[in-house]
């Protein structure tokens, strides 16, 4: 029996995919869970149109991503802190304090989206990645400063 994916089957396939199955298995796991549809001439034509309006979207969001980060590129955020002895910071700069810095300059970004694989604890240059989906990332320069 020859089944079109709507999402994902692991083991199976992909989403959009003409796939080979044994009749139960369409009949009475895939199809009713909404996870394929049966291969009709129709339906073929119709996943292969909702493919092509699926690469536009993600062309569409991958450009703006790629935007995104060539704008976050050439941003370059200030954040005081204070200091104790060698320079070591009371506390630290955290992913919500990016998030803030880069909304003070103008930049809405999540601070989940924000790469920080510990808070930063030193002052000077930092880079923080930032994922935008679509498999860009991001570049943002964070300088930490002491508290005057």
């Amino acid at each position: 029996m020859q089944v079109i994916l709507k999402e994902d089957v692991h083991n199976l396939g992909k989403s959009g995919e003409l796939v080979i199955v044994k009749p139960g298995y369409g009949r009475n796991y895939l199809i009713p869970q909404g996870l394929a549809m049966v291969a009709t001439a129709g339906n073929i034509q119709q996943i292969e149109h909702e493919k092509k309006l699926i690469a536009a979207k993600n062309a569409k969001l991958s450009k703006d991503a790629q935007a995104m980060a060539d704008r976050l590129a050439a941003i370059e955020v200030q954040i005081e802190r204070q200091v104790g002895e060698e320079d070591k910071l009371f506390g630290s700069v955290t992913s919500r304090d990016v998030e803030e810095a880069l909304a003070d300059k103008g930049v809405t970004v999540d601070h989940r989206k924000l790469v920080l694989a510990e808070p930063i604890k030193t002052i000077g240059y930092h880079t923080v990645e930032v994922k935008l989906g679509a498999g860009v990332v991001g570049k943002v320069k964070v300088v930490v400063v002491p508290k005057q």
